[in-house]
């Protein structure tokens, strides 16, 4: 765990610096577009954090190389190289959408080959699901299955991106849940090393949001831009499919780990699924909203979840700190449901073994329901809506 932790700061101190640097250099030389009709802000600002972020999880992955706790995933280098790649693809087309706009076509093209590069040239793939130990089909199925996911993950939490701090606090809050269940589920698994490159990849997510958040929060000084923000969607669905995806059925098996009964065999998907269900579920209204009207799925509009809140009358702040409780809520109820299984209160009843997490969850969805419909000023007049 102290290696993890050194892994995290390592991230947080390079990313930040290197952001100061971009964001100096964005300035000096204007690099900043133009401010777009569905922009929250109003002043032109660099969105060029995400090539910060990138070089300082390259970085934290070259470090781990010649760390011997962490040799674990790199017996086969290829594996980590292919994610490199694979990250390295995704940051060179958001840097150019960040400067230029490119055509949705072109850059979900780009996406799809990215998760390509992870689930043929890396091995990442979904082999497995964790539920009674079923097996997908076949390997163009499991590949598929892959590739499908990652680019999910990468669109949705870049449609979120639309709040100073809104994605890098998300996935912040969640890759930090994420990385404490994948160390436990790991050891709960009996590996021999708690060293994983799931957990790893997790680490360095929180790393990468921990170092470029301070230059990202109200007032933002620079955006991550699509970079940042499809950078950190392939790295969190490729540390999702790591975990859940490559971990042998018989290592999830509930009778091994110890932790049984109804949801036991359903968490290990479960809380993956849950880290981005914010993104996931901001993705599914935008897609179906802009097919029913007869457009294109990725067109841009300005009636996201942030963008809601904000005419209800939230704050650019208020509104983030609800995102924040809504993803700490959401998988901090899960994880307790993976953490308090098998402990046979109350006669092992399934109530019995969920209800601090169930009540927790309930409670906190409740408060964020209350302050999601109870603004702390008036709702601003929505202004027209981007073609």
């Amino acid at each position: 765990m102290r290696l993890y932790l050194l892994t995290i700061l390592l991230t947080a101190a390079v990313t930040f610096v290197l952001s100061v640097v971009v964001w100096r250099i964005a300035l000096r030389y204007r690099l900043h577009p133009p401010v777009r009709e569905r922009d929250v802000h109003t002043r032109p600002t660099p969105r060029l954090g995400g090539v910060a972020m990138f070089l300082g999880i390259v970085v934290a992955f070259l470090v781990s190389r010649t760390v011997d706790y962490f040799d674990i995933f790199w017996v086969e280098p290829r594996v980590v190289w292919s994610i490199l790649a694979a990250t390295f693809l995704i940051a060179l087309v958001g840097v150019a959408d960040d400067l230029w706009d490119l055509d949705w076509m072109l850059k979900l093209g780009a996406q799809f080959l990215a998760a390509g590069i992870v689930a043929i040239g890396g091995g990442v793939q979904i082999y497995a699901l964790p539920v009674g130990g079923i097996a997908v089909w076949s390997g163009w199925v499991s590949i598929l299955l892959t590739m499908f996911s990652i680019v999910v993950v990468m669109n949705a939490v870049n449609f979120i991106d639309g709040l100073d701090g809104l994605v890098a606090g998300v996935c912040l809050i969640a890759n930090g849940v994420f990385f404490v269940y994948s160390y436990i589920l790991v050891r709960d698994a009996g590996a021999t090393s708690y060293a994983n490159l799931g957990t790893f990849i997790a680490a360095v997510v929180v790393g990468a949001c921990l170092g470029f958040l301070p230059i990202n929060w109200n007032p933002a000084k620079m955006f991550m831009g699509d970079t940042g923000a499809l950078v950190l969607g392939l790295l969190m669905a490729t540390s999702g499919i790591a975990i859940t995806g490559q971990l042998p059925p018989a290592a999830l098996d509930p009778d091994m780990t110890g932790r049984s009964q109804i949801l036991g065999t359903l968490l290990p998907i479960l809380l993956p699924l849950i880290v981005v269900l914010l993104p996931l579920l901001d993705f599914g209204l935008a897609v179906v909203r802009r097919m029913s009207r007869g457009k294109s799925p990725f067109s841009p509009d300005r009636e996201h979840l942030h963008h809601r809140m904000l005419d209800m009358g939230h704050s650019d702040r208020d509104a983030v700190l609800i995102f924040y409780a809504w993803t700490a809520i959401a998988s901090l109820t899960v994880l307790l449901m993976y953490l308090f299984t098998g402990a046979n209160w109350f006669g092992g009843h399934w109530f019995g073994e969920y209800w601090f997490a169930v009540a927790f969850g309930v409670i906190g969805i409740a408060a964020c329901l209350v302050l999601a419909f109870v603004p702390s000023r008036r709702p601003a007049r929505a202004p027209e809506k981007a073609g």
